[in-house]
Order: C-alpha cells, then structure tokens, then sequence
C-alpha cells in the first residue's frame, strides 16, 4: 500500500507564510490605527481651536457693543457732540467684566496695542450723504466711528485671540425733507382730492382715512402701523374715499423711529421746548439748550407790557427802539373766531406784527444787523419773538407776519412759542423759510382786521400763495373731536371757495400738543371755508444748501459695517 508523506519543509513553510502575512497585516492596521488616531487628535485640536476662535470672536464682538450702546444712546440724547466728548470714556470704561458676570473673569481685551481699551476712532464727521436701505430717498450729515475689540480667555490653553471691527453711522436727519412728519399719531382723513408729493413719516400710528381720493407719491412710513381706519376716538364714521400708493415698496411699518437729541424725555410735550425761552439756569450747551430756537437765532425780539426790546448775539448792546419800529408794531388786534371763551365768544388776538419787507429793507441797510455772522456781511436769517405781556383770559397773545413777499436774500426763519399768523403773499421767490410757533394760520391777502369779527360770510380770502416750511403743534383728537389731521394741519378763519386757492410748497411737521391755540378743530361754517389746495413738498430742501436757516435733525444710528480683525490692528478684514 503506498502512502503520501508531506515533507516538513513544506508545512514550515506554509506556516512561515501566513505569519508574515499576519504581522503585516497587523502593521498595516497598526499604521492605520495610529494615522486614524493622529488625525482624530488633529481634528480635535482643531475643533477646540474653532470654538476658542469664535469664542474670542464673541466676547470681542460683546466688547464693541458695550460701547456701541452708550454711543447710540449719547447720540439720540444729545447728538454728536456729546458722543465726541465722551470718546475717553467709551475707550477705557466700558469693557466686559466680572462685575457684569464671572463669565468675563479669564477675559483680557485690548484695542490692537494697548490692554484693557476698546479702540475708537472718528472716521468722518458729518459728511451729508444720500442715505439707502429703509432710509433711501433720504440725505443726511453722516458721523461715522470704527469701534476695535481684541478678545482672549487667558485661561484657556488654547490661547486663541480675535478682533472684530464695527462701523456705526451716526445720521442727522434735516427735518424738513420730509413733506410730512408727525412726533406723533398722524392723521389724514381729506375731503377733497389730496396728493402729498414728498416723504411722510408718523412716529407712532398712521391713520389713512381719506373721504375722497389720496395719492401718496414718495415713501410712507410709521414706527407702529399704518391702517386704513381713524383714530379709535374720532366718531366720525369709517372712511369713504381711496387710497393710492404710486410707490408701494416705499410703505414701511414698522420702522425705527425718528427723534430730536433734546434728553432722555423725548414726548411730544417735552419736544415743545425747543420753541420756548429756556428756564433760568439752564445751560444753553445742554442737549435741549442746543436746540432752543432763543439760544439760536441771529435776532431776539422782546414784547412786555413796558414796550419792545431787540438784541442780536452777535452784538453787545440792543437794537435801538427807534429802528425797531420800522418793522415791528402791537398796535393791531382782530378776532380770532376759533380760539373762544366759555361763552363761546371768540378771543381777542393781539399780535406782534413784524412787517418782513420793511425788516428785509432796514437790515440790508443797517450796519448793526451787517455784524451779524461775526463782523461779515451776513443778513440776518432768523428771528426769535418773546412775547411777555400780560393777557385776560379773553385775549391771545400772537405773532403775526405779514407783507413778505420778499424774504432778505439770505432766506428767514421766524420762531416763536406764541401762535403764528402769516398774512399774505409769504416768500414768492422760494428762498429757504421756516415758520416755527404754538400754532399756525394763514390769513389771506385779502384779510381785513376790521372784518375779523364779522361773520364767515364776510371774511372772503384770495387765491394766497406761502412758500416755507411749518413746523408747529396741533391740537389732538378727543372723544367725539377730530384733530384736523394734516389735510387741515394749516388754520384758517376765512371763507375761500372753490375759486380762491391756497398754494403751498414747503415742509409740515407736527412736532407737539399746542399750548395756546388750543380749541379743538371744526369745520361748522361759522370759522372757515376751506380753500382749494394746491399743495407740494418743497424740493430745494433735498439740498443742504437750501433748507431754511436753523433746521432741526432728526438722529438715527445705523449699523454700518462688522468685520473680524486682524491681530494687532484697528481695520476691517472680512465682511460678513
């Protein structure tokens, strides 16, 4: 029997095979294990370097906002000279820190160079732009600061810093580009056809009620809503007419709102004090004291009972009496059928009458007002009228303009905390102009003082033309009484019909409650008839060069740019 026999060599190499091929195997997994492993501790490394980087990223980020946040409040408060004069505090005291929570305990920052500073710096200063986003349409004097964070958790051992880099705009918005603008509710509820050509901005509700047909042309905004209904309080019945939006990507609601830099307290009643005399003491470099229009103006005019009294800032004596009588009288009174007592009888006005031809002749003149603008010849362009004489509760203290056709070359601004009239013709050449009182009524060229007490039907208007902007207050609308709104934003006591137009070109803004003029809006036949409106925003005011003498701002912040930067600088890198 033959048997096969398998050699030992064989089996010894056969087993010698597979525990080479065994080791490398086990070497190849080995490697792959170890590649695997470094490339987990890589990746984790790298992971624990991310999340330290956007770490750093935040806390820097949370370091320019604690600076952005007092900027933008100490810009709406009291504009941009006091974000300028608070640049040392904003770049040492407002860092994070433990005091705010024991997160920021491990935190160091630095502005680029130097720890524990928050770089920033004026990039431009007030630089009038055309201004985009919700504000396109708009210019504005634009104050730009970067603000440069360094962040870095000294008690990671990572060790990873960052920087970001923010742009704020600091925007000062000349009040009279827009063709409407109420501190307030606004309301538009017109009885005849009614086109409002420029910009309209409510800082609360927009009320659109027409009874006949609006057309808004430009952009129409409001910080709370804009609704097709009227005010809860008017009783008036639902609107009839229509409404058309010839731009509807240009209706905005909600939008941030629109302020004065004048404090804290930024209502409506405390907004009034930029048309009043200041209290004593008050600094006229304080936020409201910046704005008053008696710390401002080129002229103050004094009315008491003892007589009438003219100074200018730039003078050191007073204007003598004798040449103010050229152009400014009290001896004139007429009836003033809105404003009545209990009884119903109307009140007595007794105005202050400033004759603008005859002051634009006597200033062009007279050397006293050519030192005006410190020693140039500069005319002056704004008057200021103090009207401190003693009234029965049957009389109305008033200033009245009257007979200016011709504005002094240099354009007019007349202010006071009074009610303002303006009789006739007003600024026929469209210079910049601004009329700025309690409240304001426009009394034809045909108005007669002698007729004021006769009925409606007896005080017949003109066709009138006034070209200037209005800024003044209003009374609000109470159960069962309309405010008006702004298609009677303008107060009249005269019959005009159909025939007799009132053209206007300029700027409304109803900016408070009125103090003085202050019986509710009506419309009965017995105070006035309306006139046929012909009525337009005033485009010069789109130039800067153009916008009546002594324009207030409205402020709005604005976030411009966010970058990250580089270690060590103050610049943007990327923009997100």
């Amino acid at each position: 029997m033959n048997m096969k026999t398998i050699s030992p060599t064989r089996k010894r190499q056969s087993a010698g095979s597979a525990l080479m091929l065994t080791l490398i195997m086990s070497a190849v997994a080995l490697g792959i294990l170890a590649s695997v492993m470094a490339w987990s501790s890589a990746s984790a490394k790298l992971t624990r370097r991310s999340i330290e980087f956007n770490r750093s990223i935040a806390a820097a980020e949370a370091a320019t906002e604690k600076v952005l946040g007092p900027m933008t409040h100490d810009f709406l408060t009291g504009g941009e000279i006091t974000v300028s004069n608070n640049l040392t505090t904003y770049r040492q005291s407002t860092l994070p820190a433990s005091s705010d929570s024991s997160y920021w305990g491990s935190w160091s920052f630095t502005d680029g160079t130097t720890s524990n500073r928050t770089y920033v710096n004026l990039l431009q200063w007030q630089q009038y732009t055309v201004l985009g986003s919700v504000y396109a349409g708009l210019s504005g004097y634009v104050t730009s600061f970067a603000v440069v964070s360094h962040a870095n958790d000294t008690g990671s051992s990572q060790n990873v810093g960052a920087g970001v880099y923010q742009e704020l705009q600091l925007t000062s918005i000349p009040i009279f580009q827009f063709a409407m603008y109420t501190s307030g509710n606004m309301e538009i509820s017109c009885g005849q056809a009614f086109s409002i050509g420029g910009r309209v901005h409510s800082n609360q509700i927009l009320y659109v009620e027409p009874d006949s047909s609006l057309t808004f042309q430009s952009g129409v905004e409001a910080v709370v809503s804009i609704l097709f209904q009227r005010d809860p309080l008017d009783t008036r019945g639902a609107p009839g007419g229509t409404v058309t939006y010839t731009h509807p990507e240009l209706k905005s609601s909600p939008v941030a709102a629109l302020t004065l830099p004048i404090g804290t307290n930024n209502t409506p009643t405390a907004i009034r004090e930029i048309i009043e005399p200041p209290p004593a003491g008050e600094d006229p470099a304080s936020p409201l004291g910046k704005l008053r229009y008696y710390n401002n103006s080129d002229i103050l005019l004094v009315v008491s009972n003892a007589g009438i009294y003219a100074s200018s800032r730039y003078l050191t004596t007073n204007l003598p009496s004798t040449e103010l009588s050229n152009f400014v009288s009290t001896a004139s009174s007429f009836s003033e059928a809105r404003e009545v007592i209990s009884s119903g009888t109307p009140k007595t006005a007794l105005p202050v009458d400033i004759n603008i031809g005859n002051f634009k002749t006597w200033s062009q003149t007279n050397r006293n007002l050519r030192l005006v603008g410190g020693g140039t010849n500069t005319i002056a362009s704004s008057i200021y009228v103090v009207d401190n004489r003693t009234f029965t509760s049957s009389q109305l203290g008033v200033v009245r303009v009257l007979n200016g056709a011709q504005l002094p070359n240099s354009g007019l601004t007349v202010a006071t905390g009074r009610p303002l009239y303006v009789q006739g013709n007003y600024n026929t050449t469209n210079l910049p102009a601004s009329l700025v009182g309690d409240a304001i009524t426009v009394l034809s060229g045909s108005w007669s003082d002698a007729n004021s007490a006769l009925a409606v039907g007896s005080r017949n208007a003109s066709s009138t033309t006034v070209n200037a902007a209005f800024l003044t207050g209003s009374v609000t609308t109470t159960s069962g009484h309309y405010s008006g709104g702004m298609d009677n934003f303008p107060r009249f006591l005269e019959t005009w019909g159909s025939a007799n137009v009132f053209t206007y070109n300029g700027s409304m803004i109803n900016m408070f409650p009125s103090l003085y003029a202050t019986n509710y809006w009506n419309n009965n036949g017995n105070i006035y008839g309306p006139p046929a409106r012909n009525w337009s925003y005033n485009v010069n005011f789109d130039n800067p060069f153009l916008l009546p003498p002594l324009t207030p701002r409205l402020c709005k912040a604005i976030r411009a740019r966010w970058s990250t930067a580089a270690p060590g600088t103050n610049g943007p890198t990327t923009y997100y």
